[in-house]
């Protein structure tokens, strides 16, 4: 089983609690964060590290556990296979929602994504649907281990409940299963992507900072 869990990260930004959670983060975790300038970033990268400890802790993960790590805006994300199996592959990704870049959907999704986002009813779709597919398709790149070494034309997704990979690159011969989630309220985008077909269809959200 993979489960997907989401925290709001806005604790962080108050001084006093950023250290309290920094001064418990493994040196090399410290270190990245040091090297971050923006208060909004750097409360990311302590929070998305510190939601992977707490599920860690809770579920009693081993430190070899697959999971992949996610943020984007005032939200982190972490999905975790919970079997203990280390030849699972998991990625996830979160994206707040914004004004889509249609050029570079142009020039780098799949001719049938493009044109399905192009065709969607208004501005607003079209956003929440640009970033839909893009959550789907760097959750895909990130599973696999390549992240953005894979050209994102190279794989195509058909939109639907769930979601299915279609025309994956021959040398990926697991099959990969998808599911997604929004946050009630919050213009956001999540996925998970793995080889594991039992994905937890609810987002979790237990871990609070």
């Amino acid at each position: 089983m993979v489960k997907a869990w989401v925290a709001d990260i806005r604790p962080l930004l108050d001084e006093g609690c950023y250290k309290r959670y920094y001064e418990v983060l493994p040196s090399f975790r410290q270190e990245k964060a040091d090297k971050i300038k923006r208060k909004l970033n750097k409360a990311q990268s302590v929070g998305v590290w510190s939601l992977w400890e707490k599920i860690k802790k809770a579920y009693q993960l081993p430190e070899d556990s697959s999971f992949n790590l996610s943020h984007s805006g005032f939200f982190v994300m972490c999905a975790a296979e919970l079997e203990k199996n280390v030849d699972v592959q998991v990625g996830c990704d979160i994206e707040q929602i914004r004004e889509a870049n249609l050029k570079m959907a142009h020039r780098y999704f799949c001719p049938a994504e493009y044109k399905r986002i192009v065709e969607a009813a208004d501005r607003q779709r079209q956003n929440e649907m640009f970033f839909r597919y893009w959550v789907l398709k760097e959750s895909f790149m990130k599973a696999t281990r390549k992240g953005m070494a894979l050209a994102l034309d190279t794989f195509e997704i058909v939109l639907g409940t769930p979601s299915i990979l279609i025309n994956k690159p021959a040398d990926f011969t697991d099959s990969y299963y998808y599911r997604e989630y929004e946050i009630e309220g919050e213009p956001y985008k999540m996925a998970v992507c793995s080889t594991q077909e039992e994905i937890d269809s609810k987002i979790r959200t237990e871990f609070k900072m």
